[in-house]
């Protein structure tokens, strides 16, 4: 574990310790950005459908409807509702919420998703985080480990009070970084009645797993770039993508950068709003507040969905250790990290669709 977090803590992960920085707020749309901040920076944004970009076919199955709501803190989140064509809105179905990737939006693995688990007979939400994607809150890229775990209550506040969904019913999926935070929200939130984990990746343990003076020069890089964005109202981030998608990936990436790159840098999973990661602000509290306290606390069912070959096999290792019963390890063959993103023939979505479906009854 301790070489993989060395990488991923001087590479993509962690972008406000990263070596190259752009001292402005990262744009998701230039044009939409400046409405939303002219009006109420706590609203989500609104975009045309010219403008958005899936990188996914919608199944002919599944409806997708735009949906916006506070959350406690009066952030508007952004999120999209996949029911099947065939629902009938009479009855009401179990649901589950879709959490991205640690710097991902709900039009890349979340709506992957949706899509399938909604032709499943699951009402799914894909979320965008506070202060991400098109969901509301400046300055953009914040991150905050409570937050993080607030945007699943905060989805569960929306599902339990449409009358087509069984408030009793309610389950998460946390892709990569979400696997982490989902684990958290459950354990504060009991309305939260399984969860399942893909490729988790717990960011908090892994930017936590520093020690002495390489912990103290990063705590200090954080600290004071609070100052130089107090000053000048922008915060620096770390654009790991380009700004357009690529037809290869860059020479010279270590094995895990380039995994990462060959998702999020080209055409395959390439998204205007997963440029990058967290603005230099958060760093600080990533680096001292854990997600997984009461893991072991946890006593509804919990799946750990894990790549035969990804490097962040050994994050779902743990919290299963950690984890109390009813939990169940899956490992799927010949599957690496990303892989777990958006690969359809590779995603175990029988499994989940048995796991949720069991754990509601």
């Amino acid at each position: 574990m301790k070489k993989l977090n060395l990488i991923l803590l001087t590479g993509i992960l962690v972008s406000s310790i990263a070596t190259t920085s752009f001292t402005q707020t990262p744009p998701s749309n230039s044009k939409t950005e400046v409405s939303m901040s002219a009006t109420n920076p706590n609203s989500a944004i609104r975009v045309s459908p010219s403008e958005e970009h899936y990188i996914f076919e919608l199944s002919n199955k599944v409806n997708r409807k735009h949906v916006y709501y506070n959350n406690r803190f009066g952030i508007e989140i952004a999120a999209d509702l996949y029911t099947a064509k065939n629902m009938d809105a009479r009855k009401q179905y179990p649901a589950i919420i879709v959490g991205p990737p640690f710097g991902g939006v709900k039009e890349q693995g979340p709506g992957v998703y949706a899509n399938e688990l909604a032709q499943r007979g699951f009402v799914v939400l894909a979320i965008d985080p506070a202060y991400h994607g098109y969901s509301g809150g400046q300055p953009r890229m914040t991150a905050s480990t409570a937050m993080y775990a607030e945007d699943f209550s905060a989805a569960v506040d929306y599902l339990g009070v449409q009358n087509f969904v069984d408030k009793n019913k309610i389950g998460v999926i946390g892709i990569c970084g979400s696997g982490g935070f989902a684990l958290s929200a459950a354990a504060m939130d009991s309305r939260i009645k399984a969860v399942a984990t893909s490729v988790m990746y717990d960011i908090t343990d892994l930017m936590n797993s520093t020690s002495g003076d390489a912990r103290k020069q990063q705590i200090e890089q954080s600290s004071h770039s609070r100052w130089a964005s107090f000053e000048s109202g922008n915060y620096e981030y770390n654009k790991s993508y380009p700004d357009a998608p690529v037809d290869a990936i860059p020479e010279g990436l270590d094995e895990i950068t380039a995994e990462f790159f060959s998702f999020y840098g080209m055409k395959r999973g390439w998204h205007q709003n997963a440029l990058g990661n967290i603005n230099s602000a958060s760093a600080g509290d990533m680096m001292t507040f854990p997600s997984n306290t009461h893991l072991s606390e946890l006593d509804i069912p919990l799946l750990f969905i894990a790549g035969e070959n990804a490097h962040s096999k050994a994050f779902s290792e743990k919290a299963y250790e950690t984890a109390t019963e009813p939990k169940e390890m899956y490992i799927v063959a010949n599957a690496n990290h990303v892989d777990l993103y958006d690969g359809t023939t590779k995603i175990p979505f029988a499994k989940i669709e048995d796991f949720f479906k069991s754990s509601f009854k």
